[in-house]
């Protein structure tokens, strides 16, 4: 094992501040694990860390991005969850084991890796233990790598919160990481899928993934669609991604008693709509913000029991960290890898 590690690291809030610099392996604890890195995928909240930083408290060179998969190289001694060879992933918010939510109403806890916590874009990385899971059997390192905050925040959303039953009807919003990680989730679940977008082509390979029908929202009422499709029913859950104004869509489109997972804000922080469906359909309008290490321990168990594969639009690698954010920008079919 070599004695030193490169990594990507910005000494200033910026993209264009990016560079790699080197440093030694990182020493681990008693309880910690080594790992050495073997594939990151990019979130659009790593998008956001490195423009604005989010207004978080970042330490200085920070290194970003939060989804790595990676193999044991050694463990402290009294680690006994993993051993040297073990194949792991880690979990996006690592302080968050189960139950609700750390933190409180004045401030909810946002402590994730690539954020208040050091990044994974370097070749090791040692953290405690318990901020790993084993990774899937049946996922290279590059696909396991996709799970921990698109493929989570999917699953959360939609099992672990919406409890999705066979024959609802789920709208997934774009063909993002989440969104078809939520289309192949869904459709496993023997849910009915719609999906929206505003590219043909993006909609016939999302009808090839599995999806039911598919909605160009740019030329049609992607809303007055669903409805047509559900027979008025509505949406049982939607998956909304745009934020913003496009909240008060979805509070057309959704079916009475039905559940809304807001888990994007492509169209901004600030959410609006019409107070009238909310207050006669009464659904369920959670945030979701990935979620907790169970959750994501049972997530990996359904990838390998029902075949589950993500998509990949494009494998990079390390040397093509900025390449791979210009595709972020350009909005990818599915999920951007790094391979180390």
């Amino acid at each position: 094992m070599s004695k030193w590690t490169q990594q990507w690291t910005m000494d200033a809030i910026g993209p264009q501040n990016l560079k790699v610099t080197e440093r030694a392996v990182p020493e681990f604890g008693e309880r910690d694990v080594l790992v050495r890195t073997t594939a990151v995928s990019l979130n659009y909240r790593d998008k956001l860390v490195l423009e604005t930083g989010m207004g978080l408290d970042l330490a200085f060179p920070f290194v970003p991005l939060s989804d790595m998969s990676g193999v044991v190289e050694a463990v402290g001694e009294g680690v006994a969850r993993f051993r040297p060879g073990d194949r792991v992933i880690a979990a996006f918010a690592p302080d968050w084991r189960d139950g609700p939510r750390p933190g409180n109403g004045r401030t909810p806890s946002y402590a994730t890796l690539g954020g208040v916590h050091p990044g994974v874009m370097s070749e090791y990385v040692a953290f405690p233990e318990d901020w790993f899971v084993a990774a899937p059997e049946s996922l290279d390192a590059a696909e396991a790598s996709t799970l921990p905050c698109a493929g989570l925040t999917a699953w959360f959303a939609l099992i672990e919160k919406g409890r999705l039953r066979p024959g609802d009807r789920v709208v997934v919003q774009g063909t993002g990481g989440v969104a078809l990680f939520g289309l192949q989730i869904a459709k496993a679940a023997g849910a009915e899928v719609i999906v929206t977008s505003g590219s043909p082509d993006k909609l016939e390979r999302a009808l090839a993934l599995g999806a039911h029908h598919g909605i160009d929202r740019l030329r049609e009422d992607w809303v007055e669609r669903v409805l047509a499709l559900t027979g008025d029913h509505g949406a049982d859950h939607i998956l909304e991604i745009a934020g913003g104004a496009g909240l008060g869509q979805s509070l057309n489109a959704v079916a009475p008693d039905g559940r809304i997972s807001v888990i994007g804000v492509l169209e901004g922080f600030e959410v609006s709509g019409p107070v009238g469906p909310l207050l006669l359909k009464s659904p369920v309008l959670q945030g979701i913000s990935v979620g907790h290490r169970r959750a994501l321990e049972d997530f990996v168990g359904a990838i390998d029991r029902l075949g589950l594969k993500p998509v990949i639009d494009k494998r990079y690698k390390f040397g093509e960290f900025r390449e791979a954010l210009a595709h972020l920008d350009r909005g990818p079919f599915g999920k951007i890898v790094i391979e180390f």
